[in-house]
């Protein structure tokens, strides 16, 4: 799909991505949480762009923990947070955006898995991560401020192409 390109976030975006956050999201993040995230990971907070609007985002960090898919302690890319605005979606912006920002963390960063929470409820997201690779680990119950419960999603940081 054209009409949008990938791009990494800087402050300048800051504005435009807490809006979409807000608007689309029932998680929300106070400014500090998104600086903090660029700066300690800034190859792996990405924005999409079509014209001069910022359509969509996705932000990740990376931690050392326990893998879930596999033995042993590894370096975890941990996709924080995607969204993109109603209006562009179905058109291949998340999936440029998930794809994108694996591929920064595993060269970047050097992590050996991806891993996520989504709500039970969302469907189009839990489709677009299993036709990306990843599986469900597990079940967290009442993750949400509002109770509901999460899928944990991991897959191995192979080559993403």
């Amino acid at each position: 799909m054209s009409g949008y390109i990938i791009r990494e976030f800087t402050p300048a975006y800051l504005d435009a991505v807490i809006k979409i956050n807000r608007e689309n999201l029932p998680e929300n993040y106070p400014p500090f949480f998104f600086k903090l995230h660029y700066e300690s990971f800034p190859k792996a907070f990405l924005v999409a762009q079509s014209g001069d609007r910022i359509i969509g985002y996705i932000m990740c960090r990376v931690e050392t923990g326990r893998l879930y898919t596999g033995s042993g302690v590894g370096r975890q890319g941990h996709i924080i947070s995607i969204a993109v605005v109603p209006e562009m979606r179905r058109r291949g912006v998340g999936t440029s955006l998930m794809l994108s920002a694996m591929r920064a963390l595993r060269s970047y960063y050097r992590v050996d898995e991806y891993y996520l929470e989504v709500r039970v409820s969302n469907y189009p997201a839990i489709n677009l991560y299993k036709k990306l690779g990843f599986e469900i680990i597990k079940v967290i119950r009442g993750y949400y401020s509002d109770g509901e419960d999460a899928y944990l999603m991991a897959r191995p940081a192979l080559e993403v192409t």
